[in-house]
C-alpha cells in the first residue's frame, strides 16, 4: 500500500503555527518581491481570490484589516518540510518527498486495516508534534493514492484519511466523474487531445487500451491508465531521479547596473546551485550565467545577455564555480543598462560516484572535506553561515519582503519570544542588549587590569 501525505494550504500552515492569530483569517502568501499570491487560506479562496493575484490589487483590503498578505518565508517553509519528512521516516518504513509539501509513504504488508490505522495515527501525530494539518490518501499505486488524498481533503466523512482500492465501487464512481485534466500527470494540453478521441474521464482513461495509449499518447499515460486499474506501474525512485541541470535566479527588489553588485547576486546564486550540487552527488562540467532587464519598461534600454563557461574538469567545488561566474560577467556584462533579474545554471551533470578522471584532462584543486565541512555547517547553523564573499543586506538585488514573518526555526536572532505584552518582549531585549554591554566593559577592564599588573611584576624583577 502507497500513502500520500499532503499538508494543507502548507504555506499558511506553517504561518498559522507560529502566529495563532491568523487562525480562521483570510490569509495568503506572496511570491518573491511580494508580486501575486501564491497561497491561499481556505477563508481566502471563499473570498473568491484566485492564485496569482497581484499583491497591489489586494492592497486596499489589506489595509484596512479584511485580509492578511504575508511574504514568501521560504527558509522557514523548507525547515518544517523537513521536519514533516523525518517525522515520517520515524514511522514509516519507506518515505519518498515528491514536493515540499507532498510525500509518498510505502506501507508493504500491511493489511487495509493497519494501514487505515496508521495513517489516522500519523495525522493525530503531525498535528501535535509540528502543528501542521495534513490529509492522507492510501491506495495501490501512485496515481490513486493522489486521488484518494484529493477525497480526504473535499469529503469530510473521510476525517482526513482516505483508503482507495482499484476495483472497489467507490474509485469507479469516483473516476467516472473525474474529469481526465484532473489525473495526475494530465495536463491541459494532453486533455484536449484525448477528448478528442472520446477520453474525458478518469474512467474512460481507465478503460482505454494501454497499447493505443503508448502507441498514440506516450508510455507514460499508458502507465497511467493501468495504476488506475490498481496496477503499479511507477517505481520508487522514479520521483527521485537527480536533475539533469541546477538552476537558481531571483528578480531583485530593485533594478541595478552596478557591475559589482551584479556579481554578488550571481555569486550568491551559484554558491546556492553548488550547494544544491553536492547534495543530490553530481559534478558539473559548465556555468550558464544570464541577467535581464525589466522588459516591461519599455522607456529603457533592452539586454538580456547570456554566456557559458566551461570547466577545466567536473567539480562541485564552489570556488571553481565561482571562478567562472566572474569570468563570465566580465564577458556579458555592458553598463548603461539597469537589470532586474540574474541566474546562474549548472549544465552537464555527470554522477560524483561513476565519474572517471581522465589521464589528458587537468585535474582541479578540489578540497571535498572543505565542502563538507561548509555544508554541515550552514546545515546546522542555518543557510548562509558560511559563504564566500561578503553580501549587503541592502542591496538593491535582495529580495523586497516587507511583511515576511520571523525564521522561526532556523535563525537565532528570531526565535519565538514569549511575554505578557509587547512591551515586556522589547523590555526584555534592551536589558539583554545591557548586559551585553556591561559584560564587554567588565571584560576589557579586567582585561586592562590583569595586563598592568604583569607589568608590575615585571618592574619589580
Amino acid at each position: 500500500m502507497i500513502g500520500l501525505v499532503d499538508a494543507n494550504n502548507f504555506y499558511v500552515s506553517c504561518e498559522r503555527v507560529f502566529n495563532p492569530a491568523l487562525e480562521g483569517k483570510p490569509v495568503g502568501v506572496m511570491s518573491n518581491n511580494d508580486g501575486c499570491v501564491i497561497a491561499r487560506s481556505a477563508e481566502m479562496k471563499a473570498m473568491e481570490i484566485s492564485m496569482g493575484t497581484p499583491a497591489y490589487q489586494l492592497e486596499g483590503l489589506r489595509r484596512r484589516g479584511v485580509i492578511h498578505l504575508l511574504s514568501s518565508n521560504y527558509e522557514l517553509y523548507g525547515d518544517m518540510s523537513a521536519r514533516l519528512a523525518q517525522l515520517l521516516r520515524d514511522t514509516c518504513p519507506e518515505v519518498a518527498p515528491y514536493s515540499i509539501d507532498e510525500m509518498f509513504i510505502y506501507l508493504d504488508g500491511l493489511s487495509d486495516t493497519q494501514c487505515q490505522a496508521l495513517g489516522t495515527a500519523l495525522r493525530r501525530r503531525i498535528r501535535r508534534y509540528l502543528g501542521l494539518p495534513v490529509c492522507i490518501g492510501l491506495a495501490p499505486t501512485h496515481t490513486l493514492a493522489k486521488l484518494a488524498n484529493h477525497l480526504a481533503k473535499k469529503q469530510p466523512h473521510y476525517a482526513g484519511v482516505c483508503l482507495l482500492h482499484g476495483e472497489s465501487a467507490t474509485t469507479q464512481a469516483v473516476l467516472k466523474q473525474l474529469p481526465v485534466s484532473d489525473v495526475w500527470g494530465v495536463g491541459r494540453r494532453l486533455a484536449e487531445r484525448l477528448a478528442v478521441s472520446g477520453i474525458r474521464t478518469a474512467w474512460d482513461l481507465r478503460e482505454h487500451d494501454p497499447k493505443r495509449l503508448r502507441k498514440r499518447f506516450s508510455v507514460v499515460l499508458a502507465r497511467t491508465a493501468l495504476e488506475l486499474r490498481g496496477t503499479p506501474c511507477l517505481e520508487l525512485n522514479a520521483v527521485e531521479q537527480p536533475r539533469q541541470r541546477i538552476m537558481t535566479s531571483r528578480s531583485f527588489g530593485k533594478t541595478t547596473g552596478v557591475k559589482e553588485e551584479l556579481h554578488a547576486a550571481l555569486r550568491r546564486h551559484a554558491q546556492r546551485s553548488a550547494e544544491k550540487l553536492r547534495q543530490q552527488g553530481s559534478l558539473a562540467r559548465a556555468v550558464l550565467l544570464f541577467l535581464n532587464t525589466n522588459r516591461h519598461r519599455k522607456d529603457q534600454p533592452q539586454l538580456s545577455p547570456s554566456t557559458m563557461i566551461p570547466l577545466e574538469a567536473p567539480t562541485d567545488d564552489t570556488r571553481a564555480i565561482l571562478e567562472a561566474v566572474r569570468e563570465g560577467l566580465d564577458q556579458m556584462y555592458r553598463p548603461g543598462f539597469q537589470f532586474m533579474k540574474a541566474g546562474v545554471m549548472l549544465l552537464d551533470l555527470v554522477d560524483a560516484q561513476q565519474y572517471q578522471l581522465s589521464l589528458l584532462q587537468p585535474t582541479t584543486k578540489a578540497h571535498p572535506h572543505l565542502m563538507k565541512a561548509v555544508d554541515e555547517i550552514n546545515q546546522k547553523m542555518g543557510q548562509g553561515t558560511l559563504r564566500f564573499g561578503m553580501t549587503d543586506a541592502d542591496a538593491p538585488w535582495q529580495l523586497r519582503c516587507e511583511h515576511r514573518s520571523r525564521r522561526y526555526t532556523t535563525c537565532w536572532d528570531e526565535l519565538m519570544e514569549a511575554g505578557t505584552h509587547p512591551g515586556a518582549i522589547a523590555a526584555a531585549r534592551v536589558k539583554r542588549e545591557q548586559q551585553r554591554l556591561a559584560g564587554g566593559k567588565r571584560l576589557a577592564k579586567a582585561r586592562a587590569n590583569g595586563f598592568t599588573h604583569h607589568c608590575h611584576q615585571d618592574q619589580q624583577r
